[in-house]
């Protein structure tokens, strides 16, 4: 198969990447990746010896040809495919996840065959025949191959030089950055109260207007909102808009509250952005056009420190470093008659904020599963099942079967597994403790949830 990498020259249609000094020695041993699920063998296959050490002088040689020079010369020319073999006898499938970030932005046909090839080479499997780097990134994941030595400063270079606006992202953290890939937008950095102005990203809405049940002629019943009630005070945010807008920043019963929904995950959650340690500002979230297994990479566009959008919890920048975990308030996901009648005085995000659009992701771009990369998905249930996601008082997650739980409490029956309790709230559900005291809990698919949680607890009836 490395035959095959002798190709002729393709333009490179790439911002040039600046030189990068690639401190690594010679060989070392190699070394098996941590146990794997049986499930994971079985669809995926076993993984491939993975060296101990740094790569060789002479394999540093030939990445900089192929990973840094194309980049610098914007081309790949013979040099470049003469390097590229030399990196796949290498046998170090290390380097695929560098073959796996370039591919993302390779829009050159034949190219993305010639570094596919070589990233299944490395990899040990047969060439991906269509959905290229899905198939590989998939089997990175799912495998759990480690990254090369000095990978996230080179992922950085190949990101920002692709697409500006991330190199306050790309930095140190509590994030494994391997996960991290393109959502094929860019990043909203429009600062507070400036989201009424146009930009080339999926648009963030500050404080956005709102109008009585009544005013909200143009929803119908059956379509789906979700619903946050604060201190008495109730609001709904229909899917429709969060489709379009993908994250809010908004002020309900005099809390403070980001709102981020992830449409590839069916997630819609509320953090409360105040009651903040002395000297943190209140967190104005943001989409940063970044996914990690499909899930939206959110982030503070007045710090750039990235937070876990599953967690609350900020992973990277200076908010990671004060350890800021944003409290979680719960999202029922409803219908709007139900949420209506439920709220009479409800308010609700008014029609405009749609921007003319409908897209309902859920019955059409993404009714297959996931369209980005996610690995291995836990096998107790579809990846698109929707579960009521929730942390435990002890810490623990524990994720329940939502279309069986909603039969269970529409019959009166009791749902109380792991010391949470779950209640039926205005055609939704959410989880409370042993007291009654509101848990935070929110709706998500199966797939995400999991990855996000391996091991959660699972009640499925």
């Amino acid at each position: 198969m490395i035959s095959k990498l002798r190709n002729p020259s393709f333009v490179w249609l790439f911002a040039p990447l600046l030189a990068l000094s690639l401190l690594w020695s010679n060989d070392a041993p190699a070394q098996t990746t941590g146990a794997l699920p049986d499930y994971v063998i079985k669809e995926f296959g076993t993984p491939p010896k993975v060296p101990l050490g740094p790569p060789s002088k002479a394999l540093r040689a030939a990445m900089q040809i192929a990973f840094v020079d194309s980049f610098t010369q914007s081309s790949w020319k013979e040099a470049q495919s003469d390097a590229l073999i030399e990196i796949v006898r290498s046998e170090d499938p290390r380097l695929a996840w560098l073959i796996s970030d370039m591919m993302r932005f390779v829009t050159n046909g034949s190219l993305n065959i010639t570094l596919a090839d070589a990233a299944a080479d490395l990899l040990k499997v047969d060439p991906p025949a269509e959905n290229h780097w899905e198939v590989i990134t998939n089997t990175l994941i799912a495998w759990d191959i480690p990254a090369p030595p000095g990978y996230l400063e080179i992922k950085r270079t190949i990101f920002t030089s692709a697409v500006p606006g991330w190199e306050r992202i790309f930095v140190e953290g509590d994030i494994d950055w391997r996960m991290v890939s393109w959502g094929g937008v860019l990043i909203d950095d429009r600062g507070f109260g400036q989201t009424d102005e146009p930009c080339n990203c999926i648009p963030a809405a500050d404080n956005p207007k709102v109008s009585s049940a009544k005013a909200a002629t143009w929803l119908d019943d059956d379509d789906i909102v979700f619903g946050i009630e604060v201190n008495g005070e109730a609001r709904a945010y229909p899917r429709r808009i969060m489709e379009v807008r993908e994250m809010v920043n908004d002020t309900l019963g005099g809390r403070n509250l980001g709102i981020p929904y992830c449409t590839l995950c069916g997630a819609a959650q509320a953090y409360f952005t105040d009651g903040l340690p002395a000297g943190i500002e209140r967190p104005i979230l943001r989409t940063s056009g970044l996914l990690i297994r499909s899930n939206k990479v959110m982030y503070d566009v007045r710090t750039f420190s990235i937070f876990d959008t599953f967690l609350g919890h900020a992973v990277t920048g200076p908010l990671a470093k004060r350890g800021l975990k944003l409290q979680q308030a719960s999202v029922i996901t409803t219908d709007w008659g139900t949420w209506r009648a439920a709220h009479p005085e409800t308010t609700v995000l008014v029609e405009e904020l749609a921007l003319g659009r409908d897209f309902d992701f859920r019955n059409g771009r993404d009714a297959n599963g996931p369209i980005f990369p996610v690995g291995d998905v836990d096998p107790r249930l579809p990846v698109h099942e929707d579960i009521i996601g929730v942390i435990a008082a002890s810490g623990k997650p524990v994720a329940f079967q939502r279309s069986a739980a909603m039969i269970a409490l529409k019959r009166g029956e009791k749902i109380e597994f792991e010391n949470v309790r779950l209640v039926l709230t205005a055609g939704g559900i959410r989880a409370v403790d042993a007291r009654g005291a509101d848990q935070g809990s929110h709706q998500a698919f199966w797939f995400a949830w999991s990855q996000f949680h391996p091991g959660t607890a699972l009640w499925s009836g």
